[in-house]
């Protein structure tokens, strides 16, 4: 190879291990217990916003159901479990005061529009590209430290995909109690 070649590569090589190494972490997996935590994620928020969500799909490959009650997140206020459903064309959200119980051999999936983790009254945004903190606290596994990916506004998978102007509903959570608050 000529001088110039090696020194293209070289250039090139670094810089697809710099924007590797700057891309948020989707792959993650966290083992906590019997409970495997993957790809943790959120979505960037505009300026002034004060709630943000927080999606994930959590594992219980043990033989007793495990309830993720709360975390914390050091740019929010508070942080809560939530879900989100639609009931007689409705879309309703409502903090899951029990928490969210994660049953033996199943994977319960965290997302836009079903079940999510609440940031709350955030003291800056989250920007697309970053990497946050945060930590999930199970009745079972304990508190669990996670890095969720931020995504771009609007993403509705791990990977950054836009919004389609419907979000897909999750599962019933077998309550009936209505209240909460609507939207995001």
């Amino acid at each position: 190879m000529t001088r110039f070649t090696t020194t293209l590569v070289s250039t090139l090589a670094l810089a697809a291990g710099l924007a590797a190494a700057s891309a948020p972490a989707l792959a993650e997996e966290i083992k906590a217990g019997a409970l495997r935590i993957e790809t943790p994620w959120s979505r960037a928020t505009p300026g002034g916003a004060k709630v943000a969500g927080g999606f994930m799909s959590i594992t219980n490959t043990g033989s007793e159901p495990d309830r993720l009650i709360g975390g914390a997140m050091p740019r929010a206020g508070r942080f809560e479990v939530h879900e989100m459903k639609t009931e007689n064309g409705i879309m309703t959200m409502r903090p899951l005061a029990d928490g969210l119980v994660i049953p033996p051999g199943a994977t319960v999936t965290l997302k836009p529009g079903s079940y999510h983790v609440m940031f709350m009254d955030l003291k800056e945004p989250l920007k697309d590209g970053e990497t946050i903190e945060g930590e999930l606290r199970f009745e079972k596994a304990g508190t669990v430290t996670v890095r969720y990916a931020v995504q771009p506004i609007g993403a509705t998978t791990p990977g950054g995909g836009g919004a389609s102007g419907k979000e897909m509903g999750g599962k019933e959570s077998g309550s009936k109690s209505g209240g909460g608050h609507h939207g995001h």
